[in-house]
This record gives C-alpha cells, structure tokens and sequence, in this order.
C-alpha cells in the first residue's frame, strides 16, 4: 500500500468521502435475490427435487439407527469410460434419499434421537455438536440450520483428519484433498468416499461446505434435508469406523485443538454492551453492505452472542464479512459477475482473493485501496497472518474447541463490523448511530488500528520486551567481596569494547528523528534513556501492509537477533541471581567465586553491547522500506552483515548459558562483533544511510 493510512470509517464530524458514496451507490442498485451461479443454483435448489419418487427409510437405516450403506452408495452415478463421477445424476438419484431422511429425523423425539445415534457421534471431537443440529431441523431458522451444516462440516472435516492419522502421515489441508486420500477410501471404502465427494467434497458437487463458510449461500437456498443427510451419514462413517476398529485393534486419538495466538494484542475495541448490540440491530437493516437475503444470518449472530455463543456468532460475522466484501471487491474491481459463486472450472472470490494486492489478471486491487490501510490490516490480522489467530481457517477446518471459545475474539470481530456496516449507511443512520459515544469510539478506534500480527509489529514487541529484560540487571543483587580478578576484567579489550560502543551510539543517534531524540550528548547515553529512546523509535508508524518478499527477509533476520538477545538476557538474569545465592551462602568453590566475578565484569560490557544492537535493530526496522533502494549485490551484503550480528548473537547465547560459563570468552567476541558493525557503519551500508540519502534528493 505504500505509505499513507486512509483511515477505515469516517470519524466524529466527517463525512463518508466521495469515494464511500460513490460504492455505496453501486450496491445499492438492482437488488440481489442469488450470490449462486445458475449451474451452482440449479444443483443446489433444483437437482435434487426432480425425482418425486418416495423412498423407504427401512431401506436407508434400521430401527436401531445402523446405516445400509449399500442403499446410499447405490445412488452413486459414474461416466463411462473413466468411471468417474457423475456428479449430476448422483445429486438426483440422492434426491429422494435425503428427503426420507429429513422426514424420517422430524419424525423422531429427542430422546429417541440421543438413544439411536448420539453414540455415533463419539468418533467426533465434538459430539455435543450433532443434538444441536438435531435440534435446528425442527426448528423454523432456516439460518440456524446453515450454521449447524458449518459447524457439522467442520467437526466432520477433524475428525476425518484424525482417521486418515491413523495411517498416514501428514493430513491433507484442504478438505477436497483428505476426502480424495487413498488412506480415507482404504479405511471407509471408496463408494463411501464418493457420497462425501458429492455433499462436501468437489465444486462439481452441492459443495456445501464451500459456499457456505465463503458467505455464497443465503439460508432460504440450503435445504434442511441435505443437513439432516449429513447428520445421518456422520454416525454411518461412525458405524464404519467401529467395525475397523474391531478388526485392526487400533484406537483413535483425537488431534490436540489450537489456540488463538496473539490474541491478546487484538483487543483494541471495548466489549460490546447491549447499547452497540441495539446500535447494530438498527444499522443492519439499513446498511447497504448486508444482502437483504443475508439479514437472517445476521440476525442469528446477534441472538448467539447475546447468548454467549461466541463461536457461532464469530462462524456467521466471519461469513458474512465475506460476502458484504465480495459485494464491495466486485464493485471497485467493476468485475460483477465475481459476486457469484464460480463454475467447477474457475476459482471462487474468496477472502484470499478479495484481500490480495493484485487481482488474478495482475491488475491493482481496488479494495484496499478504498478500505485504506487500517481495515486491511484488521482483516489481515484475524485472517491472514501466520502468528496470528487465523480464526476462520481454524474454525472452518475444526481446529478450535467451539466451547471455549473466547468473547474476545467474537467481541472484536462485531465491534469491526458495526464500524464497516455504518460505513455503508447513509447520513441520517450515521448520524444517529454517532450520537452514541460508545459507537463514536468504536469508529476512531478502528480508524487508528495497525497490525498487532505483522513481522514488524511482533519485532517491536521484541525489542521492547528485551530491552525491559536488561533493564532489571542493574537491580539484581552485586557480591559483596571486591576481587583484583575484577580490576583484570577491565584489560585492554574491554576498553576497546567500551570506545567502540561509544562511538557507534554517537553514529547511530544522529539517525534517530529528531522527535525521539533529545539528548546533549549522543555518545554518553544515560541508561534511563534506552527505555524512551527504544519506546519511542518502537512507536513509530511502519507500513506493514504487502510488504515484499525482501522486507519479511530482512525482518526475519532481525527478529532472530532479538529473540537470541533476549535469551542472553534471561540467562544473565538467571545466573546472577543462581550465582548470588550461592555466594551468599558460601557454597561456591573457589573457581566459581572467580568465575561469578567474571561474569560480573562481562555482564558490565553486554549491557550496553545488548542495548546498542537492539538500537540498530529498532533504527533499521523504522526504516525497513528503504531496503528497496540497493541493488541485488548490495542487499546480500546487508543481509550477510546482519546474518554476521545474528551469528554472534547465537554464540552469546551458547557462551553465557550456565553449563558453559565463558564469560571471559564473550569480550573477545564482542569486541570482533562490534568492529564489523562499525566498520559496516562507517560505510554508510544501512537503511539509515538510504534514508539519509533519500531526504537529501528530495531536498534538492
């Protein structure tokens, strides 16, 4: 995106630009009744209607709720020569079958139901899901059947993961590839396979799974009676499964669930009150973002965090802000026909896409150019980023317990979609939403927000959370016996140490903005200083947004420095307070007493060698963009260099742990470390440098 932060909603007293209006505009136009293709309309809502003939449910499953898989695999369709699917005819000869089904379900009490196949369910890892579903087919919210076919889908796509575990090795990512393994059809048999192929499996198929956690499918296009097929053909894999069991001796164990990482730094909205909750009641049926056939959902997200349902809630905000973006992507792009879901040969337009800096022909994405940098980021941030959450990835895949999943997470995401529903309103709701204070801060919250899960953000953290770590040396406990090996410490090289530290300080300050530094004298830097100074240059603003190739390289290298001085720091702090211990008592021997004083003359040196490394690292990622202004040559001499830093950086660590004890060794390490950063500072090879250059061209 480059360097400006056009912010995400108006705030307090402006108004949506011209740009807002003119999209706002667009979606309001001819109203939307399908986001369905018509071949995808037709297999879904049509196909599977056509053939009226009534099926026997003693056919499909007995009295005691055990499945006759011969019955359904029998539907399966094949073209010759091949024998491949036919997915077609597969869908109408199933038809039929799934009809008996639903009846056959709406038929039955809860209590019957729990008695015949909730043990079925146990080969899961979340069998309280299932009577949930059950419990929504009798329901008259055709949107809570849509959220309990995710829920099922998703549970089901786990635990298949965790069958094919059982002797393969590494599960397939994507739910198309796990139903095409050869470990599933070896275990379940191939027909069985076939039969997901065609409800979850391929575009070819009904694909329920796709066009429903992607946002396509409105409530009124998903028919119960598919749900209630998915509910039934879950506690027959469940059946198929016990009979292997029995026969291999082997027992299933269920894939530890993941936990949302980084989480804590995305708390920047306030929890949501019942004020915001009637706030957003309001706004979503005026806003132009919703699909009038996508206010159920909606609906249901409400009612399901109210009721302390936050995964439910997260699964439908996550759908849905799909598809509003979608709608806003197809718009900006001036590519409508990217609203529907795409044939079996074409990509769908799915978060990856709509979040993308360029589009599949090449051209500039348009949305995030008018979401601007904050909304991108937000969305990156919950989606996108490898250390981030990445929540609808792992509750699309099964990968989260949905029962303990947190408020937070849901909070955020509904805070987020207040602020881009009333972004698509017109003035009169926005102006009434605004006179909420709660709602006037949710809008500059979201206008302000930068990445809590970027590379540059979690290096910030880094440096900030090591620089704390030295800082809590000076307060650890000093021996209290003076010793001449001490004195002996001090010799030649350490006070080379100490000139080199000087001097490069002196150099590195004059690069530091003229805002964040305001010391006399930049050699002599007072340690009460680092704190300001390295929270100061760690507040900086740096655009994280599609960041190249080279910048996430260089970040990386200095991440791996940070991260390998912090643990130095740890393990000084560590050994000081082991060793002082040991001093005090009087338990250490005589060449540990001059050991513990050796490593208190080194630590006297690493202090500020930690401090000065975590400056140039700080000073480098505020200006981590001007990488792009040196050659191919010039950028693997700057990453040798710092890979030089990292090198010396790691052997600290190897050098200071306490089985190692090489104090006396680290001087002589860190004084050949501090010469390559002064020489590599004397010639002007860092981002600082390119900066300077930069401002100086701009000036003349």
């Amino acid at each position: 995106m480059g360097g400006g932060r056009a912010g995400l909603p108006c705030c307090c007293d402006q108004v949506l630009g011209a740009a807002a209006w003119k999209v706002r505009g667009i979606l309001i136009g001819e109203p939307v009744t399908t986001c369905l293709s018509p071949s995808v309309y037709d297999m879904i809502c049509k196909l599977g209607f056509e053939f009226k003939e009534n099926c026997d449910i003693n056919s499909i499953v007995t009295h005691t709720g055990k499945l006759c898989w011969k019955t359904i695999t029998n539907c399966m369709s094949y073209t010759d020569p091949d024998q491949s699917l036919n997915y077609w005819e597969s869908v109408q000869h199933l038809g039929p079958v799934c009809e008996a089904v639903h009846l056959h379900f709406l038929s039955l009490t809860k209590g019957l139901f729990e008695i015949q196949y909730v043990p079925w369910f146990q080969w899961t890892s979340f069998p309280e899901v299932f009577p949930e579903v059950f419990d929504a087919l009798g329901g008259l919210q055709s949107a809570a059947v849509s959220l309990s076919l995710m829920k099922l889908t998703s549970c089901l796509e786990r635990a298949l993961g965790d069958v094919f575990l059982l002797i393969g090795k590494e599960c397939p990512f994507l739910l198309r590839d796990l139903l095409a393994s050869k470990e599933l059809a070896y275990i379940f048999g191939q027909p069985v396979m076939d039969v997901l192929k065609v409800f979850i499996g391929s575009p070819c198929g009904l694909n329920l799974r796709n066009v429903l956690w992607h946002g396509f499918a409105s409530p009124q296009e998903i028919p119960p009676k598919y749900c209630s097929m998915m509910l039934l053909l879950t506690t027959g894999l469940g059946q198929l499964l016990e009979s292997y069991f029995q026969r291999t001796k082997v027992t299933l164990v269920h894939r530890s669930f993941a936990t949302l990482t980084n989480l804590e730094d995305l708390i920047v909205f306030p929890d949501i009150t019942y004020k915001i909750l009637s706030v957003l009641e309001e706004v979503m049926t005026k806003s132009t973002f919703i699909l009038k056939i996508m206010v159920p959902y909606w609906e249901i997200a409400l009612m399901t965090f109210k009721a302390h349902r936050f995964a439910d809630c997260a699964i439908l905000l996550l759908t849905q802000l799909e598809a509003g973006l979608r709608r806003v992507f197809a718009a900006v792009n001036k590519c409508p026909d990217r609203l529907l879901t795409a044939e079996s040969t074409a990509l769908y337009t799915t978060f990856d896409e709509i979040l993308a800096k360029h589009l599949t022909d090449g051209r500039i994405n348009q949305l995030p150019l008018f979401l601007g940098a904050p909304a991108m980021e937000f969305l990156w941030d919950f989606l996108n980023h490898q250390e981030g959450p990445r929540i609808r990835d792992r509750l699309s895949h099964g990968e989260i317990n949905l029962y303990e999943f947190p408020k937070e997470a849901a909070s955020q995401l509904l805070a987020f979609s207040i602020v881009l529903l009333l972004r698509f309103s017109d003035a009169a709701v926005l102006a009434t939403a605004k006179e909420e204070a709660a709602v006037t801060l949710l809008m500059r919250l979201a206008e302000g927000y930068h990445s809590r899960c970027h590379p540059a953000f979690q290096l910030k953290k880094q440096v900030l959370s090591c620089e704390e770590s030295i800082r809590m040396w000076p307060l650890l406990p000093l021996p209290e016996e003076p010793c001449q090996d001490t004195a002996r410490m001090e010799d030649s090289e350490a006070s080379a140490c100490y000139s080199l530290v000087t001097k490069i300080v002196h150099e590195l300050c004059h690069h530091v903005p003229e805002n964040h530094c305001a010391l006399s004298v930049f050699g002599d830097l007072p340690a009460e200083e680092w704190p300001r100074l390295l929270g100061a240059l760690c507040n900086t603003h740096v655009s994280m947004l599609f960041c190249p190739r080279v910048v996430l390289e260089v970040l990386g290298v200095l991440r791996s420095i940070t991260s390998h001085c912090q643990h130095v720091s740890n393990q000084v702090v560590t050994s000081l307070q082991l060793r002082h211990q040991q001093w005090e008592e009087r338990r250490l021997r005589s060449r540990q007493r001059r050991n513990y004083l050796s490593m208190r003359a080194s630590i006297r040196l690493l202090s500020p060698v930690l401090y000065l490394i975590l400056l140039l690292v700080a000073l480098e990622l505020v200006n981590i963009h001007f990488v792009h202004g040196k050659n191919t040559y010039e950028y693997h001499q700057y990453l040798k260099f710092f890979k030089s830093v990292l090198q010396y950086s790691e052997n600290l660590v190897a050098y200071t742990r306490p089985e190692k004890n090489k104090w006396r060794e680290t001087i002589s390490l860190t004084h050949a470390a501090l010469m390559k950063i002064w020489t590599f500072t004397e010639n002007k090879q860092m981002l600082i440098h390119l900066r300077k250059k930069s401002t100086s061209k701009a000036i003349l």
